[in-house]
């Protein structure tokens, strides 16, 4: 958020708002990484490695799944590197000999080596095609909100994709899934050829936000909040849910009339038209917040990709400068700049480095990651190997030099990043760290 008066021109009631509150609460620095150590959470880092090491087994089998005899040359995987973050000269066949129990690597008679799944990595992929398909009227339902939010009520479906595997959609969803629900939405291109996916018709029991039915529920257990419910159509004034470490008493001490305040503060639902809001102001800020806080609860693991959310700031209303935004709002939401993505979690939806509720696609991803031998210990994470059945030595420490030892390796890189780019000409891009700033 970016302003250049001393004072704020919202002075309802008793508040005025000082430029003191644009400090942010987590960090003076413009940059991520220079984060004070202290103020990371060590838990949700731990989270962070946990499902990055999983992403990057699913990937795989996706992949082979997707070939005919589910097999493939190893060599063709040099072809995903990017995708699950291996840098030469690491081999990709010592990356697959570290996780025996899901991948078999055979030589043919003309000397070729090939990957393919085991029995018990078969298995998971069936169980996941039922998980996906029992799941699919949720995702479409997911979806179809995603949709309502947008200002156009449409989105491109190339961005969509980013969100696939957050919003538990197949591989495929492009091909059939999204042709099986027209009652939502339906496909169209414009003349340039770019695909959109537009919204047929509105739900206005979908227009309920994820936090209204927490509400309901009773889950926030905040008195206040019970009876929040604004009298105007589209404005809420349910305070978000915070979560702050034990390390940021002080941090909050020192900011709790400010969070106060804006926690106060009504805002317009993320389903209400938001064109008419002035890009900077507290209004436009608090219903960013209530847009990110939406999306983040409609994700499987409560957490996504960062740059994925800056695909969507101009369809979202969203400010330009969203990390900003993030890293101001620490007790809602936590940024991991463990490697070279950023990760944003929503903050109440763990305790510790576990979510609180697990959906059945979590069940299955802790499923795999158990086949794996991912165990996550202190400021190092350590992944077992196939021979030490999930029981480690305390001294096999995962060591990014050796790639003889029987631990998964897994590049951590926590500096590099790639230039941001439209997701319509590349694919999966990291967002340029100085756009932040």
């Amino acid at each position: 958020m970016v302003m250049g008066n001393w004072w704020l021109g919202r002075t309802r009631g008793r508040y005025c708002y000082h430029s003191e509150f644009l400090i942010r609460w987590m960090t003076s620095s413009r940059r991520v990484q220079d984060r004070s150590q202290k103020k990371r959470v060590h838990d949700l880092e731990v989270a962070t490695e946990k499902w990055k090491i999983v992403s990057k087994i699913i990937y795989l089998m996706e992949l082979l799944k997707q070939e005919p005899e589910m097999v493939i040359p190893v060599r063709s995987l040099e072809n995903h590197r990017r995708q699950i973050n291996l840098p030469k000269p690491h081999r990709i066949s010592d990356f697959l000999r570290k996780t025996p129990k899901l991948f078999e690597l055979h030589k043919d008679q003309k000397g070729v080596l090939w990957c393919g799944m085991t029995p018990k990595a078969e298995d998971l992929m069936e169980q996941q095609q039922r998980v996906i398909e029992d799941h699919a009227d949720k995702a479409a339902e997911y979806v179809t909100r995603f949709l309502m939010m947008s200002v156009e009520k449409r989105l491109p479906l190339e961005k969509i994709a980013h969100f696939r595997r957050d919003f538990g959609l197949s591989w495929d969803f492009r091909v059939d899934w999204v042709h099986n629900y027209p009652q939502h939405f339906k496909v169209v291109k414009t003349l340039d050829g770019i695909e959109f996916l537009e919204l047929v018709s509105s739900n206005p029991e979908w227009a309920i936000t994820e936090l209204e039915k927490k509400v309901v529920r009773g889950v926030t257990g905040s008195a206040s909040a019970s009876a929040s419910a604004s009298e105007l159509p589209g404005v809420l004034s349910i305070p978000f849910p915070l979560k702050f470490p034990s390390n940021y008493k002080r941090v909050y001490r020192y900011y709790a009339e400010k969070i106060q305040h804006f926690q106060e503060m009504s805002y317009l639902s993320p389903y209400a038209d938001a064109r008419g809001l002035k890009a900077g102001s507290l209004e436009f800020d608090k219903r960013a917040v209530a847009v990110m806080h939406e999306l983040l609860s409609f994700t499987i693991e409560k957490r996504l990709v960062t740059d994925h959310l800056t695909h969507f700031r101009w369809e979202l209303v969203m400010p330009q400068k969203l990390m900003r935004l993030l890293l101001k709002h620490c007790g809602i939401f936590y940024v991991s700049e463990r490697g070279k993505r950023f990760s944003v979690f929503l903050t109440e939806a763990y305790e510790g480095s576990e979510l609180i509720e697990k959906c059945p696609l979590v069940l299955w991803k802790e499923k795999v990651l158990g086949l794996v031998g991912y165990r996550g210990r202190k400021k190092k994470f350590e992944v077992c190997s196939e021979g030490s059945d999930m029981e480690c030595d305390d001294s096999l420490v995962l060591d990014q030099h050796d790639s003889e030892m029987g631990e998964l390796h897994v590049q951590i890189d926590q500096t590099g990043t790639l230039d941001y780019k439209d997701p319509l000409l590349w694919d999966d891009l990291e967002m340029d760290v100085g756009e932040i700033g």
